[in-house]
């Protein structure tokens, strides 16, 4: 696992090394562009990083390293916790939930 110091810093480098698809949150899959999605079960969390906003909550954010159960896709998801962060309690945020060996609580 790396050690970001900003969100930016930590999709940019994930976008070098594959993840170049941005996910956006749907009711129960991830949203790859207008026509394409993941459902919990076609998707793993390879890596994910915390930031914790030091003066502002509106900074406190999670990135998600996430790719295809097949490979084929491989992109970020940015989602905000804490304060601002989405309180559905849908499949997809239950999955996105589960610890993620490995994973990185940074900032």
């Amino acid at each position: 696992m790396k050690n970001y110091e900003t969100v930016t810093e930590a999709v940019n480098d994930l976008n070098k090394r594959g993840y170049t698809h941005d996910f956006n949150l749907g009711e129960d899959c991830l949203i790859c562009g207008e026509t394409s999605s993941l459902s919990p079960k076609e998707f793993e969390i390879d890596e994910v990083y915390r930031f914790e906003g030091m003066t502002d909550p509106g900074d406190e954010m999670i990135v998600y390293a996430i790719a295809s159960v097949d490979g084929d896709v491989k992109g970020v998801l940015v989602n905000a916790y804490g304060l601002y962060a989405d309180r559905e309690s849908s499949v997809i945020m239950k999955k996105l939930s589960l610890p993620v060996p490995g994973s990185s609580g940074n900032n």
